[in-house]
C-alpha cells in the first residue's frame, strides 16, 4: 500500500528521471540507423524511377516503330521480296516468302478474333454484373476481357482476381460472380468463340495448351498470347509439308 501511494504522488516528470536512459545515445543510434537507410532508400526509388522511365521510353520508341512499319508495309514487303530474289536461290526465296505469309495471316487472323472475342466477353461480364448487382463491375469486366487474351488460362486468372476483389466487399457475391462468368465462359467458347474466330487457326487443343505453356516460360503473358499464333503458323507449314512430302513419295 505505501508503494502505491508512493506511485500515485509521484508526478510524470519524477517518474521519467527515474529511468535509466541514455537519450544520447539513443538519438544518435536512431541519426546513424536513418543515415544507414535513406542511402539504399535513396537507391531504391531511383532504380524504380529509372525502370518506370525506360519502360515508357522503350514503349514510346516500339509504338512510333510499329507505326512506321505499318504505313510502308506494302513498300516494305516489295522490297524484301527484290532482296530475296536478288540475293537467294529462286525456290529458297519463294519458300521464305511464303513462310512469311503464312505467318503473317495467322497473326492477323488470331490477334483480331482474340481482340473481338476479349471485348464481346468482358462487355457480357459487365452487363451481368451490372444486373445482378455486383460490384466493380466495370472494373472486373475490363480485366476479364484483358485476361482473355491470354488463351485457356486467361480466364482462370480473370475469374480468381475478380472474386477476391469482390470478396473484400460481398462473399456471397463473390459466389455468385464466379458461378456466373463459368457459365458465360461456357456459352462464349461453345456460342461466340466459333463464331467469331472461326476454323481459321486449326489448332490441335494439346498444341494450344502447350504453346501456351512454353510460351508462357519464355515470354511471360506476352509469350502466352504469342505463343498460340505462332504455333498455329508452325502447325501449318509444317502441315503444308508433310502433305507435299506424301505427294513426292506417291509419285516416286
Amino acid at each position: 500500500m505505501e508503494t502505491d501511494s508512493a506511485l500515485a504522488n509521484t508526478t510524470a516528470g519524477q517518474y521519467l528521471e527515474r529511468i535509466d536512459i541514455d537519450w544520447l545515445g539513443l538519438k544518435t543510434q536512431m541519426e546513424e540507423w536513418v543515415k544507414a537507410r535513406s542511402g539504399a532508400l535513396v537507391n531504391q526509388v531511383v532504380g524504380a524511377a529509372g525502370s518506370l522511365a525506360g519502360g515508357v521510353i522503350s514503349f514510346s520508341i516500339g509504338l512510333i516503330f510499329a507505326i512506321y512499319i505499318l504505313s510502308g508495309k506494302e513498300r516494305l514487303k516489295r522490297q524484301a521480296s527484290r532482296v530475296l530474289h536478288a540475293w537467294l536461290p529462286r525456290k529458297f526465296g519463294d519458300s521464305l516468302i511464303h513462310v512469311a505469309s503464312v505467318c503473317s495471316r495467322t497473326f492477323r487472323l488470331f490477334i483480331a478474333g482474340q481482340a473481338t472475342e476479349a471485348i464481346i466477353l468482358g462487355t457480357l461480364c459487365m452487363i451481368g454484373m451490372l444486373i445482378l448487382r455486383i460490384p466493380y463491375a466495370p472494373m472486373i469486366g475490363a480485366l476479364v476481357g484483358v485476361t482473355a487474351l491470354i488463351p485457356i488460362v486467361g480466364a482462370f486468372i480473370g475469374t480468381i482476381v475478380g472474386a477476391i476483389m469482390i470478396l473484400t466487399v460481398n462473399p456471397f457475391k463473390a459466389f455468385v460472380f464466379v458461378v456466373f462468368l463459368l457459365i458465360l465462359q461456357q456459352i462464349e467458347g461453345n456460342m461466340i468463340y466459333p463464331k467469331v474466330v472461326g476454323s481459321k487457326i486449326n489448332l490441335p487443343a494439346i498444341w494450344v495448351l502447350a504453346a501456351v505453356t512454353i510460351g508462357g516460360n519464355l515470354g511471360g503473358p506476352i509469350g502466352m498470347l504469342l505463343g498460340v499464333p505462332a504455333a498455329s503458323a508452325a502447325y501449318a507449314l509444317l502441315k503444308e509439308a508433310t502433305a507435299e512430302r506424301e505427294k513426292s513419295n506417291i509419285h516416286s
